[in-house]
């Protein structure tokens, strides 16, 4: 029997997840689910309210384990492991209200009126990086508007999509929302089986996952890679840029869409270089367990080894070190051409590179520049929204 096996990146021989790979045929079947959303779309909106707000509450009875989980299992930071068990709650709460919205709109003049009508069947498939936060921000407003939730989490974050469940499945009607361990085979028959799909991982899986959905004609959300840049202009408090952008760089080893993964300064560098530098020295890498460490491990050796491949170049700075766990420094890498790998494609590590412009014009336009894209609200209005297929696409609502 295939299994799933999720352990510890900043101590390898820990094992947090050992559990059975789901059968895809079980996946694909998903009867419990139709079951129970039949009857949870019936419910009233004060029903699917209380089921929600006491998910939260449990969440919160246990936020300390559940950070610590997370921490755990993908070497997530103490302080954004909190961060996120919080933002999960803070949804949930919100999501609790949106139970009550209206559910269409009446206009004058004629008998005319819509109604939106839950999809049903909901495929949830959760990267690692956020193990909590994710799987909730798709299953909340999944399961405010009527529907089931099935969710497919990265074999690496297992332990936490598994106790999460633990701690939300006793608010909810048998099989509403369901938890399936598993590799890609499970993922793809969680597309073919659906009626509505968020996805949030790699650009070419997501583009896979969002052809089928087209073929099937089903709602597709895809939440792929990112390749964010920040523009340092001359008037810019130095201290205080460099301060964020290395935080924004390297925190949680870099490895977050929205990361900041190249700096182009308008004007003479030197002055943010150096500050920069300083910045990205002064970040404590280590275990993500021990308060003040703000770089822990990459989730994974091949990971780890990717990263350090791609960092070779003009290396500026290279920050601390860290042994037994799948650690890299965080590294800062100047004098790049804008059509070298690091300027065009997403390294989920914690490096960025440093460029320069003469003038904010020539910054904006450069292939380096930040992307011109919409930026979603905080929180999301209906479910689901419409389909975004995008690399750039940022958020999976």
């Amino acid at each position: 029997m295939t299994r799933v096996l999720s352990t510890s990146p900043q101590r390898p021989s820990d094992v947090v997840a050992d559990v059975p790979a789901a059968d895809p045929a079980a996946v694909a079947a998903a009867d419990a689910a139709r079951a129970a959303q039949r009857e949870w779309a019936r419910s009233a909106p004060a029903v699917r309210a209380a089921a929600l707000s006491a998910g939260a509450d449990a969440v919160v009875a246990h936020a300390g384990e559940l950070a610590e989980l997370v921490v755990r299992e993908v070497g997530k930071p103490a302080a954004e492991a909190r961060g996120e068990v919080a933002r999960a709650v803070a949804i949930l709460r919100y999501y609790a209200q949106q139970c009550f919205d209206p559910v269409g709109e009446t206009y004058p003049g004629a008998l005319d009126f819509t109604v939106r009508r839950p999809r049903g069947v909901t495929g949830l498939i959760t990267p690692w990086n956020f193990p909590v936060a994710i799987p909730v921000w798709k299953a909340a407003p999944a399961l405010a508007h009527g529907n089931a939730a099935v969710v497919k989490p990265s074999p690496e974050a297992a332990a936490c999509a598994l106790r999460l469940a633990e701690l939300l499945t006793p608010h909810l009607p048998p099989g509403l929302l369901t938890v399936h361990p598993g590799h890609g085979d499970a993922g793809a028959a969680l597309v073919d089986t659906a009626d509505a799909v968020s996805f949030t991982g790699s650009t070419a899986v997501g583009r896979r996952v969002a052809a089928r959905g087209a073929e099937r004609g089903i709602a597709v959300q895809c939440e792929m890679g990112g390749l964010s840049a920040a523009i340092v202009l001359p008037d810019a408090d130095v201290e205080r840029a460099a301060t964020h952008i290395a935080s924004a760089a390297m925190g949680f080893a870099g490895q977050k869409c929205t990361a900041t993964k190249r700096v182009i300064v308008v004007g003479d560098p030197a002055a943010f270089t150096e500050a920069l530098c300083e910045k990205v020295r002064a970040l404590r890498v280590g275990d993500p367990s021990e308060d003040g460490v703000a770089v822990g491990p990459l989730i994974t050796e091949a990971a780890r080894d990717r990263v350090r491949a791609a960092r070779a170049g003009r290396v500026v700075v290279t920050g601390g070190d860290a042994d037994g766990g799948w650690y890299a420094a965080p590294t800062v890498v100047t004098d790049l051409p804008l059509d070298a790998p690091l300027n065009t494609s997403e390294t989920f590590g914690p490096l960025c590179t440093l460029t320069t412009a003469p003038d904010a014009a020539t910054a904006s336009a450069s292939p380096t520049a930040p992307r011109t894209a919409w930026s979603p609200p905080s929180t999301p209005t209906t479910w689901p929204p419409r389909s975004s297929t995008s690399p750039n696409a940022r958020r999976a609502w």
